[in-house]
């Protein structure tokens, strides 16, 4: 999965043309907000009308008292992913509650410039949501990439179709990784009984 750092899928409008016509796509960015802020950060960029997503996933949590209850455990701290246009990023960057927005360090930057903020592609978003959506199993975030390993697909379960790439444990199951670049790799553990390799 590569990421998409540059502005080719941004549409620029023929000589003559107006410029209303060709609309810039929207991308997926990376905000940084406050630790523990991440939801309420994400309401108020949606009330704005972003479309937003927060890698969070519903967990069952044992408290002192011998209570049980659900909860949204944010899975990627002080990050929340925004669709929107680059002019649109610009905007949102000055909002009280936005720290910055993910760089690509990986990516060269001209002489005497930054280095480019980093997107996301919509397939990795797509992936994340998947993975936290149907899986009981508690997914960890690991804020290092990893190096290849056999890519998989999940072929039987609630994660049915999953792909993502594979490190294997001593005890006979794998660590299903799925990559989101730059970023590092949300993992979980299923059994190799499950997997087939991709060829």
């Amino acid at each position: 999965m590569q990421l998409d750092v540059d502005n080719k899928d941004v549409a620029l409008a023929p000589d003559g043309v107006s410029e209303a016509v060709c609309m810039p796509k929207r991308k997926w960015f990376v905000a940084f907000v406050n630790h523990n802020t991440e939801k309420a950060s994400q309401k108020r960029l949606e009330e704005l009308g972003y479309e937003t997503y927060v890698a969070k996933q519903t967990v069952m949590r044992l408290w002192k008292n011998g209570r049980k209850a659900k909860v949204d455990r944010v899975i990627i701290p002080c990050m929340v992913f925004v669709k929107c246009t680059e002019a649109e990023r610009r905007q949102i960057v000055s909002l009280s509650f936005i720290n910055r927005f993910m760089t690509n360090k990986a990516a060269a930057a001209p002489e005497g410039m930054n280095k480019p903020v980093a997107t996301i592609p919509q397939n990795q978003i797509d992936t994340l949501r998947f993975m936290l959506g149907q899986t009981d199993i508690p997914v960890d975030f690991i804020e290092t990439p990893l190096l290849v390993h056999d890519k998989v697909r999940v072929i039987r379960g609630h994660l049915s179709g999953m792909e993502g790439e594979v490190i294997q444990t001593a005890d006979g199951k794998s660590e299903v990784i799925v990559r989101i670049d730059l970023l590092g790799s949300a993992k979980l553990s299923i059994d190799t009984i499950n997997l087939e390799i991709l060829k």
